[in-house]
């Protein structure tokens, strides 16, 4: 059964109309992430539902447009130690915290989903030896998660950016990256993907972002259903 809209002569919610899956939004947004809202991209969590299963993409839209995995380049290390913080003692750079939800194909919040982030640091560079700026965690029983880390820096080729890789229990694994708006070399780098932008904000010397990421996750309806 599709979801219904709630109070649909209302001239609020005649201007965004109202469903469950926002309500269970603003839930938990209110909860876990209330510092970290604000324009931009559209997020999974604002999608509208629907009887059809969603394409595995970054955002949970309407299925039309399918964002295909990204590359995870030559620097990703197996093994990151589980943190929710990349800072160590010594880290330079401005702060970055980056929070959001993982959704299923169907829009439902995936509890226990592996992300494992890995980036440059301030200067561009990636730790090859050991594990800084490298960490995985697990979303909590609402499929949300929170990094604390620093905006990575540039360098040859490339415009800034976040590598991850996703992956419900018992499920395929989603390798991409995630970009910041308003970057010059976002219109030079051959791999930069508008789709994969995130809501970024200034909050006093540090900056928030927002992302939401749809993988599969044995929905009702998905791949292999």
């Amino acid at each position: 059964m599709a979801d219904e809209h709630i109070h649909p002569h209302d001239p609020e919610a005649g201007r965004r109309p109202v469903s469950r899956k926002t309500l269970l939004k603003a839930t938990l947004v209110a909860v876990s992430l209330p510092a970290l809202l604000g324009g931009g991209a559209a997020l999974a969590r604002d999608h509208r539902p629907s009887d059809a299963p969603l394409a595995p993409t970054p955002f949970c839209d309407d299925g039309d447009d399918s964002t295909p995995p990204q590359t995870e380049g030559p620097y990703f290390k197996p093994r990151s130690p589980e943190r929710l913080s990349l800072l160590e003692p010594g880290t330079r750079g401005t702060r970055l915290t980056v929070g959001g939800y993982v959704f299923g194909l169907t829009c439902r919040p995936v509890a226990h989903a592996l992300l494992d982030f890995w980036q440059a640091d301030d200067a561009g560079a990636y730790d090859n030896r050991g594990f800084k700026l490298r960490g995985h965690q697990y979303t909590d029983a609402r499929g949300a998660f929170t990094l604390t880390t620093i905006v990575p820096g540039l360098y040859p080729g490339r415009t800034r950016h976040l590598h991850v890789k996703v992956q419900a229990p018992g499920r395929p694994v989603l390798t991409t990256q995630l970009y910041f708006p308003g970057e010059p070399r976002n219109h030079t780098d051959p791999l930069f993907n508008a789709a994969l932008l995130m809501n970024v904000r200034q909050a006093g010397p540090a900056k928030q972002a927002t992302f939401d990421f749809v993988v599969d996750s044995g929905d009702s309806g998905g791949p292999g259903r």
